[in-house]
């Protein structure tokens, strides 16, 4: 396994210099988590690394057979079916088996000349595994969830989800020596993202990873790389260890840094009481020392709307909302269906499930901008409602930042300039139009206008899409420290934990309740699985003890059952015995298709086996386990039809 090496790389956009002396590698087997505010140059660094980007310095060194697979945010897909679009991530196979196919005419129409091209080409098509790769495209796409279905659906139709999953496998599927993912959690529901998360940690090849999230890189990651202040800083293990290290450095910095600002302050003291007395000389021995002394300099703070602050609420009813039996549904399909729930003046819930599930729809039901098919939903008594939409909704997108603050809220232009400088909006940019702005600062001015509402019910869905991490810590620790109520979802487990005291799980139409932080709901959930698990045993272990009080089966019933497989074999015999030779060639075709499609399907399921998320969940084991033994009696049976049927040529 290669080393891809970065070495005093620089990147300048005009004057304005992104980073400079930027040194890491890259190992095989690393797991290394790349972290900076937004616009630090992440993505940038990142497509440098592949070539994408032209540096202003400094090199990167990768063996010219290492191959890179990369996962970008944005999803950019041709026309065609899901199948096309994994295909084209063989395009160079498919050109040379149409080469290979196209060899073999001309040389079987006599153009033996061609015999050594032919060779070299067939020689290169084996290398590549091109005779595997429709296979491997089932093994990828299985493991990822998608079925044969899938395949044959539109590429542009697919959920912000499904498309991650997508760009992940086409990374995946010619299994690359380094894995470059740039916030890969984007629009994955919380399970996937553990499946991704065990997966990460058993890939044999280099990862490196672009994310803002923090619970994903405690589990993945083994070594942080922090670009900040135009440099990168290594520091191995994972997040929360980074976190804690560059804590203590910058406090044992900043430590020295005042130790060595009052050293100067009392020598330069002594220097001017002394200059020009009986100690001259040694004040001017302590200003040569002065001189010749190495500054400390403390790093920037980065710049964060650390003000960010939600003011006290007015008080509202202890009943905050209520849903009696409601049911909601588009059409004829529904989403959930009697849902019954309390939220009370206070709560901080957290709201989770797998993506479609309807929490985005609940939270319209609940705000009003969807009406409840059936079933009743109560707002307390002075309850006001702020409401953050992920896709900010309700943001003008054609007003400047400035006039969505003055003319939403009746501010004059210097109080609303002061709002937003601690949003981090300064001089000429609040002149921006919101339809221009990255979708984080989207959300920064969403928050701003969330926190002047002075609302006491805040519903929030996805707050902590496109922020980077120092302002999702500055929304936690605004919410931790509101006094009001509010609901969120989110797939920020991270954050989930720091700030719910409640967890709501939204699964198959029903609400389950859980009564503590993201955490406590992963324990409960797994003593819910250990419990089932238990319970499944005991009752394996039941139906034993029956199957060993019932005597083994008569023989008589034995023989018949023989019989009985013995007549339809000699029936199906007699089937293709009178088909024609078209159709005999038909079927064994037929038949070869279907044992490859089975096969393919079997190292899926060997796929999901060796998944740890698979591994940790006993009863999905189980059942992939009981699947895998009876794809293989499948292919048996497929086996011995096609055998048969070429017994009859």
């Amino acid at each position: 396994m290669g080393i891809l090496k970065v070495n005093n790389l620089k990147k300048a956009f005009g004057i304005d210099e992104l980073f400079h002396d930027v040194n890491f590698e890259v190992r095989g087997g690393d797991k290394v988590g790349l972290v900076g505010a937004n616009g630090a140059g992440k993505t940038t660094l990142m497509k440098m690394l592949m070539g994408q980007e032209e540096s202003d310095g400094g090199s990167v060194q990768l063996d010219a057979a290492e191959t890179i697979g990369y996962v970008e945010q944005q999803a950019n897909f041709g026309e065609g079916t899901l199948y096309d679009e994994f295909r084209r991530a063989f395009d160079d196979i498919i050109e040379l088996g149409e080469r290979k196919r196209s060899l073999e005419k001309q040389i079987a129409a006599g153009e033996e000349e061609l015999l050594d091209i032919y060779g070299k080409v067939v020689e290169r098509f084996e290398q590549l595994e091109g005779y595997e790769f429709e296979s491997r495209i089932k093994k990828v796409a299985y493991g990822l969830g998608f079925s044969d279905d899938d395949f044959r659906k539109d590429v542009q139709h697919f959920s912000g989800g499904q498309k991650t999953r997508i760009c992940l496998a086409k990374a995946l599927l010619r299994e690359p020596d380094f894995l470059f993912l740039d916030e890969p959690t984007n629009h994955l529901d919380i399970q996937m993202i553990e499946w991704l998360e065990g997966f990460l940690r058993t890939y044999r090849g280099g990862v490196l990873i672009i994310s803002h999230d923090r619970y994903f890189l405690d589990k993945v990651a083994t070594r942080i790389v922090e670009l900040e202040a135009g440099t990168v800083t290594s520091y191995e293990g994972n997040y929360t260890y980074f976190m804690r290290v560059k804590t203590a450095r910058r406090e044992a910095l900043k430590s020295a840094y005042e130790k060595q600002q009052e050293h100067i302050r009392k020598t330069e003291e002594y220097i001017r009481k002394y200059k020009a007395g009986i100690k001259s000389k040694q004040a001017r021995g302590r200003q040569s020392q002065l001189n010749r002394l190495e500054r400390i300099v403390l790093p920037p703070e980065a710049a964060s709307f650390n003000y960010f602050a939600f003011h006290k609420p007015p008080e509202c009813a202890q009943r905050v909302a209520e849903l009696e039996e409601v049911s909601f549904g588009y059409g004829s399909e529904p989403v959930f269906k009697d849902l019954s729930l309390l939220i009370r003046n206070g709560d901080g819930v957290a709201l989770v499930g797998p993506n479609g599930a309807g929490k985005t729809t609940l939270l319209k039901v609940l705000v009003g901008e969807l009406e409840a098919a059936k079933g009743r939903v109560k707002i307390g008594s002075r309850v006001k409602i702020g409401y953050f939409s992920q896709q900010h909704e309700t943001l003008h997108m054609d007003m400047t930042v400035l006039d969505e603050i003055i003319y939403t809220y009746g501010v004059d232009e210097e109080q609303a300039r002061r709002y937003l400088g601690a949003f981090l909006f300064h001089g000429d940019e609040v002149l921006r139009k919101i339809g221009d702005l990255s979708g984080g600062e989207q959300s920064r001015v969403a928050f701003l206008k969330l926190m002047l509402t002075g609302a006491n019910f805040l519903i929030l869905d996805e707050p902590t899409n496109h922020l980077d991490i120092p302002a999702r810590e500055a929304v936690e620790e605004a919410l931790m420290a509101y006094p009001g109520t509010f609901l969120a979802v989110s797939h920020d487990r991270y954050f989930l934990d720091k700030v719910a005291n409640c967890t709501l799980e939204l699964a198959e139409g029903q609400l389950t309740e859980y009564s503590g932080n993201y955490s406590y709901y992963l324990m409960k959930k797994e003593a819910e699985r250990e419990a089932e698990e238990e319970a499944r045993m005991e009752a394996e272990a039941a139906e034993r003890k029956q199957a060993e009080k019932t005597a083994a089966k008569p023989e008589a019933v034995q023989k018949a059952a023989e019989e009985k497989a013995a007549a339809k074999e000699r029936a199906e015999a007699g089937k293709i015995q009178s088909m024609s030779d078209a159709k005999r060639t038909e079927m064994i075709q037929r038949a070869e298709a279907e044992i490859a499609m089975a096969e393919a399907e079997l190292k899926g399921l060997e796929f999901q086996m060796n998944q740890p998320a698979i591994q940790a969940d006993p009863a999905e084991s189980q059942r992939i386990a009981e699947e895998y033994v009876a794809k293989e009696a499948e292919i048996e049976e497929r086996y011995a039809k096609w055998e048969r049927l070429v017994a009859s040529e």
